[in-house]
């Protein structure tokens, strides 16, 4: 790949530093990896492709059209892991009605009391922090809720990881600058190899969203197009995983 995302964001100097500074390189794959898809619920999406500036006066905090432009390749990736038996995790978020727990969120925008004086839902009365229908969470696949950037933050993703022996992850959602940066970095931090798909995830800026692809590249992940991560997961074993049944679990949209 010579051509990224990023290039037309990067100064002369820059591209001299990267080369110079060794940042950047391939890390291997990991042997267990588990697929993440980070907050990709109707107020970061909203309920149908939508021009941004247009999707936002409802929902402050959408990615508008990018999001669905994302959603075919989610729907790929997760097939593709769902037909291997490797782990599909899914994140979103979760507030108390009264929003008291928004905590430090309540620092930085200033819409967020809309939230506090009404409810915001989709027009069929769900809450914005559902999954979208189009890549719903099937009866195998687990959920975390979280109230923080990162999927491992006051979560137990750490710990289902752990459980499912897995080595690695692979990260996908919104926004590619927030939550998908969080997790990331947690993960690494945590000593797991971490993919990131690029055009897997999406953001609300698109400097935002090409600058932090390159920022993680450089140090905390691989960022690679979800065709190369297809071709990846299809070399694997078949069912190395001790997955849940989904006994009992209702069968969704995306299944």
């Amino acid at each position: 790949m010579t051509d990224r995302i990023w290039d037309e964001f990067l100064t002369d100097r820059d591209k001299e530093v990267f080369a110079a500074s060794g940042f950047g390189a391939t890390a291997d794959w990991g042997q267990r990896p588990a697929l993440l898809i980070i907050d990709v619920n109707y107020a970061f999406c909203d309920e149908g492709p939508m021009p941004i500036l247009e999707s936002i006066k409802k929902w402050r905090t959408s990615c508008g059209e990018d999001a669905w432009e994302a959603m075919p390749v989610l729907q790929k990736l997760i097939q593709t892991c769902r037909g291997k038996g490797i782990p599909v995790i899914y994140t979103t978020g979760t507030r108390r009605a009264d929003n008291w727990d928004s905590g430090s969120w309540s620092w930085k925008n200033s819409r967020r009391k809309e939230e506090a004086k009404a409810k915001i839902v989709t027009s069929d009365g769900r809450d914005g922090n559902e999954i979208v229908d189009a890549i719903a969470p099937g009866p195998r696949d687990l959920v975390v809720h979280k109230q923080k950037p990162s999927g491992f933050a006051g979560t137990p993703l750490h710990s289902y990881l752990q459980l499912l022996g897995c080595d690695s992850v692979i990260v996908t959602g919104t926004t590619t600058s927030g939550c998908v940066r969080a997790t990331v970095l947690d993960a690494f931090s945590l000593n797991f190899r971490v993919t990131v798909v690029e055009d897997g995830c999406f953001d609300r800026a698109q400097a935002s969203h090409a600058i932090n692809l390159c920022d993680m590249h450089a140090k905390y992940a691989n960022v690679l197009p979800s065709d190369e991560v297809v071709d990846h997961l299809n070399t694997l074993s078949q069912g190395m995983f001790d997955l849940p049944s989904g006994a009992g679990m209702t069968a969704t949209a995306a299944e």
